[in-house]
């Protein structure tokens, strides 16, 4: 637990985050922290977050990240239903929060970097809101007695997206130190986590599989370069200059990477990399193909979920020969596609897949028992996702349960026709997705974000997408729009685009 972390120009090496750690364990606890309490971290990517981390994880306790984008209403349900006792916010996001945080609720302020200040565009006027409040360096450097002794591990409190109702809260079961063996194992396939890495972090670290990656990464002592958000051709000079090992990227910035001018990605000299982790959304087999030939066999893609941990690898040998596929089941996992009376499925026939992975433990969505229940079935799990298992064990993701289209009585998997529209030179970023049809029931529509600089007509997506799939999946409404709805991850808010057209009626397919 003796990470040394960069942070622009600043470095922190091994044995003063430590003490940073040790320092901030004391003052959680003198805030009210003990085992199993909730503290909630709303906060951009810098140093202070990993520390907090791994102080709440030190003192047995749970943290519960906060997408520092929520505002008031958001902010209050996670608050309320978490039972946190003490939020750390960056000042500047007082003043969107404030309204939303239940009294009984301490509040620690945490003013941003200069670097995270210039990232986001931040001035002073921005901090003014969080006047009045604890700053949370002076309480912590307050704390001099030593750290309560460590206890049986914290664990990050984890929100479901929320893409069908409020976010779902996961309260999982404390890890036996079997299953903390197995984790470590598991995230070295899945993530490449190695004691000698030399990893970038520029994801948004409210998202589960950044925090795994980051203090998995810490926990084995790693070399650590956070960036308080994604910028293309910082990383490729990060990677060049700093001899980076290991990064965890996502599908959205591969694009945006291969979108550099030719001349910007061939000056970088990238040989350093040796994994470079991607998970949370699936990657188009065209983009994927297309990093592979400019970084080499370094790209590794999991699929995984918050309730369910990392599930499947795939290397980049093997997503040449299996283009597609998200892989095979990792070691400790048992994986099945069943059909809707709960029969396993032959190979190539798509089902619900259903899961369980022997390094996560057990959990709940606290007093929503029955939600928790849903997703069993014979002691394994699922999110509703849609796939099929090829003869060799590949596992195919079509789509999601909530996404599938009907149309004339047909069933459509829009994620298919995505991963068609993404490798469309003129598309930057597209989601697909059912609209109401007095004939079929429901028909597709494509929104299309285009690459800036062109403006490809809908007829001309159109036949693209004709000459690749079948005609009953090419959607039939084609709109453009500037930019997607999306969180930095690159996750598009599909169903923001989605209920305009539903609003009006009382059904949602």
């Amino acid at each position: 637990m003796k990470p040394t972390v960069h942070f622009g120009d600043e470095t922190i090496e091994a044995t003063a985050f430590f003490e940073r750690t040790q320092r901030a364990a004391a003052a959680l606890t003198a805030a009210g922290i003990g085992a199993n309490d909730v503290v909630a971290l709303a906060l951009r990517n810098e140093p202070v977050l990993l520390e907090l981390m791994l102080a709440a994880r030190w003192i047995g306790a749970r943290w519960c990240m906060i997408n520092w984008h929520f505002k008031a209403g958001e902010v209050r349900h996670i608050l309320s239903d978490s039972g946190a006792r003490v939020l750390i916010v960056h000042a500047d996001l007082v003043a969107q929060m404030r309204e939303g945080v239940p009294s009984g609720v301490r509040v620690f302020a945490v003013d941003p970097l200069p670097r995270t200040r210039a990232a986001f565009d931040l001035d002073d006027d921005a901090l003014t809101p969080a006047l009045g409040l604890d700053r949370w360096d002076a309480f912590r450097d307050d704390q001099v007695r030593p750290a309560p002794a460590q206890r049986t591990p914290g664990s990050a409190m984890l929100y479901t997206s929320g893409t069908t109702g409020l976010p779902k809260g996961i309260r999982r079961e404390a890890a036996t130190p079997e299953q903390l063996q197995l984790a470590l194992a598991m995230c070295r396939t899945a993530l490449g986590i190695a004691p000698d890495m030399r990893a970038l972090i520029s994801a948004p670290l409210y998202h589960a599989a950044p925090v795994s990656y980051i203090v998995q990464a810490a926990l084995q002592n790693a070399q650590l370069w956070i960036e308080p958000r994604f910028d293309a051709e910082a990383t490729l000079r990060l990677i060049e200059t700093q001899r980076l090992t290991h990064a965890y990227l996502v599908a959205t910035m591969f694009q945006r990477l291969l979108r550099l001018p030719p001349e910007v990605r061939a000056r970088h000299d990238l040989s350093s990399l040796r994994f470079v982790a991607s998970t949370g959304s699936p990657c188009a087999p065209e983009i994927k193909r297309r990093m592979i030939e400019w970084w080499g066999p370094v790209i590794h893609e999991a699929y995984a979920a918050s309730e369910l941990g990392y599930i499947t690898h795939i290397d980049s040998h093997e997503a040449l020969r299996k283009p597609g596929s998200a892989g095979r089941a990792i070691a400790g996992v048992a994986l099945k596609v069943l059909s809707a009376d709960g029969d396993a499925l032959p190979p190539g026939r798509i089902g619900t897949i259903y899961t369980r992975q022997a390094a996560t433990p057990d959990f709940d969505y606290g007093p929503d028992a029955a939600a928790r229940a849903k997703i069993e079935r014979d002691g394994l799990w699922t999110l509703g996702d849609m796939g099929y298992l090829d003869d060799e064990g590949y596992l195919y993701i079509v789509d999601r349960q909530s996404d599938m289209v009907i149309s004339g009585g047909v069933n459509i998997y829009p994620a298919e026709i995505e991963a068609v529209l993404a490798a469309m030179p003129e598309v930057a970023d597209c989601a697909v997705f059912g609209v109401p049809d007095e004939e079929f029931g429901e028909t597709l529509l494509a929104a299309v974000q285009p690459v800036a600089g062109t403006a490809p007509s809908a007829q001309q997506v159109q036949a693209y997408l004709r000459e690749r799939i079948a005609g009953y999946k090419v959607p039939r409404q084609v709109v453009f729009h500037a930019e997607l709805p999306r969180e930095e991850t690159g996750k598009i808010y599909k169903r923001r685009l989605r209920d305009p057209y539903w609003a009006h009626l009382k059904r949602r397919v």
